[in-house]
């Protein structure tokens, strides 16, 4: 929730405003070159972890990503 105030914030500055989509949890495991999506927000929900996994995929096409929606 932290994050997500300060970037509304950083936005609203420029005229903007965003909307939170849901939230989850994030296991790096660099050394493995793995990143895990799982979990949920308790105040925004759980995120769609499928479309996180693709943004991550494009950014990091060297690593295993996966996703789960168990888990906190």
């Amino acid at each position: 929730a932290d994050l997500f105030e300060r970037t509304a914030e950083e936005l609203a500055r420029h005229g903007l405003s965003c909307e939170c989509l849901g939230g989850g949890r994030l296991a790096h495991r660099p050394e493995e070159r793995k990143i895990h999506v799982y979990g949920y927000s308790v105040g925004f929900g759980r995120a769609d972890h499928a479309v996180t996994t693709e943004k991550l995929k494009a950014e990091y096409p060297d690593y295993e990503i996966t996703w789960a929606d168990e888990g906190y």
